[in-house]
């Protein structure tokens, strides 16, 4: 058993924790808001550029189309993965979710033969998978969020990868990000950047864009050259968006359940040191009477 003054020693070191964690919550909680703000207000201007590609990708012909597929679906594909992920930890499950979620993604793709190449923004996720990947790996992009995330680190990515794709290095990308939802809910998601295709599944019940002809000038293939580097832009800047807002509220969640463990903790140990001194006092009293008894 434990002596008093070990006791002792642990609960201080407990308290000591608990207010490292209480103070990292409150840390979060505050970048949360202004994370969840940058979020939300990115996404209408995301969700009207994928409209807008998607409504012109649907008059044009795909196979002279600059941004369009380059190899058939039956042959092997170099598929590019762009991973969001954090810097720092101590942010519950949110890296292991978007680690599993692309070591998924990679079996997938290399059971259909495909080969697949990485981006990695952020650490962790490059530090969990660079010992298997490490030559597959492009390029590391960290400490990208200090103190906000600008759009010359979407627009540096873009670069690369439309080079990439314009020298058929690569046939596909993919943006791996966690998209927020609320403090406590967070879903990791492949956003599909290149090849821009035919979307078959848009609303057939858009009136707007069932019964309405437009004519473009210039024509569609112009425009859309115009507009895919930057909606790319937009997309891999609006996921690093949702995937900071992400990391702000699993980190607070975290450190808040943390910080109710150490309560826990510091009642557990409070209850058992005075237990323990109890027992310690009424032994030596047991003792002290044993002794006037005899004498």
């Amino acid at each position: 058993m434990p002596s008093l003054k070990d006791l002792r020693n642990r609960i201080s070191s407990v308290k000591s924790t608990k207010k490292i964690t209480s103070a990292m919550k409150m840390v979060a909680a505050a970048k949360l808001k202004r994370a969840q703000d940058n979020a939300e207000k990115s996404r209408p201007y995301a969700e009207k550029m994928k409209q807008v590609v998607s409504s012109l990708t649907d008059k044009i012909n795909q196979s002279n189309f600059k941004f369009g597929r380059k190899v058939s679906n039956n042959s092997n594909k170099t598929v590019l993965l762009l991973v969001c992920s954090a810097d720092r930890g101590l942010c519950g499950g949110f890296n292991g979710s978007i680690i599993k979620f692309t070591k998924k993604l990679i079996k997938k793709l290399n059971n259909n033969g495909d080969t697949v190449k990485f981006i990695f923004i952020g650490k962790k996720a490059y530090q969990a998978l660079k010992r298997v990947y490490f030559q597959s790996t492009l390029e590391n992009i960290s400490d990208f969020a200090n103190p906000t995330i600008k759009f010359e680190i979407a627009s540096s990515v873009r670069d690369q990868v439309l080079e990439l794709f314009d020298r058929e290095e690569i046939s596909e990308c993919y943006l791996i990000y966690t998209k927020f939802q609320s403090a406590i809910s967070q879903t990791v998601e492949a956003q599909k950047l290149l090849p821009v295709e035919n979307e078959s599944d848009i609303d057939s019940s858009d009136n707007e864009k069932t019964n309405t002809s437009y004519d473009f000038e210039p024509n569609e293939e112009a425009l859309l050259d115009e507009i895919i580097p930057r909606n790319i832009a937009i997309q891999i800047h609006s996921g690093l968006l949702e995937n900071l807002a992400s990391e702000q509220g699993s980190r607070m969640t975290a450190m808040d359940n943390a910080t109710r463990n150490a309560n826990d903790m510091i009642d557990n140990l409070t209850l058992f040191y005075n237990r323990s001194r109890q027992a310690l006092i009424t032994k030596e009293l047991i003792e002290i009477i044993s002794g006037a008894e005899a004498v």
